[in-house]
């Protein structure tokens, strides 16, 4: 046993932080609030250069400029980027060039004031945007640089990118966890929330399993490494991450490619009201560039624009913070169109662990006996049945005593010599005949019925009991499958259990459709067949053999905590905590944000319809087409951030 003494040896030893990680501190203030700064400051000077409109015009309209680049710079900016680099069009420059219009025929304050109001939905978008990015990526300040390793009595601290496989790691209280491990001695309560979504700190104990950057609560731990850094579950998740803020929904990618469609059809029509109406119809130059320029701002298309991405990344960051990982707004989309959601079921309805539900005692035994001596034998096997029978001799506080001429039996069970007679425990259907009575039959007959596993003990002259065991299913999982009917959504099971098993697993949950037996590339035709039958489906998995099945599915859904590293690679959903209760409630948002989006493009293609007919049938000011058009984006995003509540 190690003293406490150790746990401050290394203290001087920590390396300095690297200056870049404080630098990048001192511009993120400027990154998160400059745009909404600059439309301030912008407004502020617009409302300056309207008071000195009666006093001094050349001053007035010297204010106004600043108020233009002020408020323009970072639009500008993209716009003269995507015509430079990109040699296309965007609306940023769109209302460059309208704001440019309106000044050049002496409408100073309605041009800034599109600046402004630009400036102004550009901000909200920006903070959109940048909110999903900050519930995301905040997990990357969250990743340690450092590590104790704890070797030959030695503390050292060492770089995690240096933690190797079986390094026996020290973790003081309120430090982050460095690796993903095994607790080998103390206990503590944990903060898990940063990767699974538990609101409540996780009690550890000696064997439990921990995560790299969680944090560590009151207790020392010493935490055998499981992972290198660059394959613990932290890591995993900031790919994932990477992926969710990279990809688009195809919605979105067909509006960016409409968009600059759009942008270049607008400047030629303008061009064309600039010039035809003077030389066909008599109109004043003055008129005609003033109405040019009304139609420039109205009939820009930012309102659409905005009308996706901010309510994609608001539902994506919405769902981060409640332990749902998306790796895009496509899979979001997607998710509002499922109709039928297929689960695995060990360790996705069920928890993927065995535990003793039957003792039966047979010859004059008890339960207890019967117990003691099943757990005493199976104390040196490394099987999940083996392993259940001695956690629950354990919960019962007995006393194992350790088998001599231990071995095990392939395909049937393990032998050992106890108590002074040679057992066997194992499948009842190798049993000899002679053992196998009316009764015994009787029993293992109804045991299996309800789908367990039956296992039986016994010598070379008579069986002293069964013990019968089955993995459990998951306290949320009656309530999940009851939630995903209720929006509409049929539920199948998908498992290569045994059916009478499956059949007693989706009768709990309340899952009427089952398919058991099944390889996985049987998984796979089922699943061709229902989406043939239904369109969208959703995949629920956790193993490796899943992972065909989530490939093909419209939308794969993995366990985060209990998935193999190949589910998670392939899922378009992640569950962090395991949680399958948040499954109905991630395709209800994902019905939500289509129904916002559906709103936010109609509203938008409305209010420039009207505001384009108006300004060619009676008329419109440019002030008034500037806080119409303007005044519409705000709202559809305004819209899209109701996202970001529960």
């Amino acid at each position: 046993m190690r003293t406490s003494s150790s746990f401050g040896t290394a203290e001087k030893a920590i390396p300095e932080r690297p200056k870049s990680r404080a630098k990048k501190r001192d511009y993120a203030w400027l990154e998160r609030y400059g745009e909404g700064l600059a439309a301030l400051v912008s407004g502020i000077l617009i409302a300056v250069a309207w008071k000195l409109g009666d006093v001094s015009h050349e001053w007035s309209i010297g204010i106004y400029l600043l108020a233009f680049i002020v408020g323009g710079f970072v639009k500008a900016k993209e716009g003269l980027h995507t015509l430079m680099v990109e040699r296309d069009l965007d609306v940023n420059l769109l209302m460059l060039v309208a704001a440019i219009g309106a000044a050049s025929i002496g409408y100073w304050a309605e041009g800034a004031m599109l600046i402004f109001i630009f400036s102004v939905s550009g901000a909200l978008e920006s903070y959109t945007m940048e909110r999903s990015r900050r519930d995301i990526s905040s997990l990357m300040e969250l990743k340690p640089e450092t590590a104790t390793r704890y070797r030959n009595g030695a503390e050292t601290i060492v770089a995690v990118e240096e933690i190797e496989v079986g390094d026996l790691l020290l973790v003081k209280p309120g430090e982050r966890i460095p690796a993903d491990g095994i607790v080998t001695e103390g206990a503590s309560a944990v903060n898990q929330a940063a990767i699974t979504g538990e609101s409540i700190p996780v009690d550890k104990k000696v064997g439990d399993e921990v995560f790299a950057g969680t944090l560590n609560g009151q207790g020392a731990l010493f935490i055998e490494a499981a992972k290198t850094s660059g394959s613990t579950l932290f890591a995993k998740i900031i790919r994932l991450v990477q992926e969710a803020q990279s990809e688009k929904p195809a919605a979105q990618m067909f509006i960016e490619r409409f968009e600059r469609i759009y942008a270049r059809s607008i400047i030629l029509a303008t061009v064309l009201l600039i010039l035809v109406p003077p030389l066909l119809l008599g109109w004043s130059w003055n008129d005609t560039l003033y109405k040019a320029m009304v139609f420039l701002v109205v009939a820009s298309p930012c309102a659409v624009v905005a009308s996706i991405m901010p309510a994609m990344l608001s539902a994506i960051s919405n769902s981060a913070s409640k332990g749902l990982l998306f790796k895009g707004g496509a899979h979001l989309q997607n998710l509002a169109r499922i109709k039928v959601v297929a689960f695995d079921k060990t360790g996705t309805l069920t928890n993927g662990r065995p535990v003793v539900t039957d003792l039966i005692p047979l010859q004059g035994y008890t339960e207890n006996e019967l117990l003691r001596a099943a757990a005493s034998i199976e104390s040196l096997s490394e099987h999940p049945l083996a392993q259940a029978i001695v956690q629950k001799a354990k919960e019962q506080g007995l006393t194992l005593e350790r088998p001599t001429q231990f071995q095990a039996l392939t395909g049937w069970g393990v032998q050992a010599k106890w108590g002074g007679k040679t057992w066997r425990i194992g499948k009842p259907t190798l049993l000899e005949a002679e053992l196998r009575t009316d009764e015994l039959k009787r029993v293992i007959d109804r045991l299996e019925q309800q789908g367990k596993t039956v296992t039986v003990m016994h010598d070379s002259d008579q069986v002293i009991g069964v013990i019968a065991l089955q993995d459990t299913i998951r306290e949320q999982a009656r309530k999940t499958v009851e939630d995903l009917k209720n929006l509409g959504v049929q539920v199948v099971m998908l498992t290569g259990d045994q059916t009478k098993t499956a059949q007693a697993i989706a009768k709990e949950a309340g899952i009427d459709s089952v398919f058991a037996e099944l390889l996985p590339e049987e998984k796979v035709e089922h699943l061709k067949r229902l989406k043939q039958k239904h369109g969208h489906i959703a995949m629920v998995g956790d193993g490796v053999n899943d992972t065909p099945a989530l490939a093909l599915a419209t939308v794969g859904i993995a366990m985060g905590g209990a998935g193999s590293d190949a589910a998670l690679e392939t899922a378009d959903l992640v569950l962090m905590n395991d949680g399958i209760e948040n499954i109905p409630a991630a395709i209800a948002l994902g019905r939500r944000t289509e129904r916002i989006v559906k709103q936010n493009l109609l509203f938008a293609a409305a209010v420039i319809a009207c505001l384009i007919t108006a300004n060619f049938s009676t008329g419109i000011a440019l002030p008034l087409g500037v806080v119409g058009h303007e005044g519409s984006t705000i709202l559809v995003i305004l819209n899209g951030l109701r996202l970001l509540r529960g």
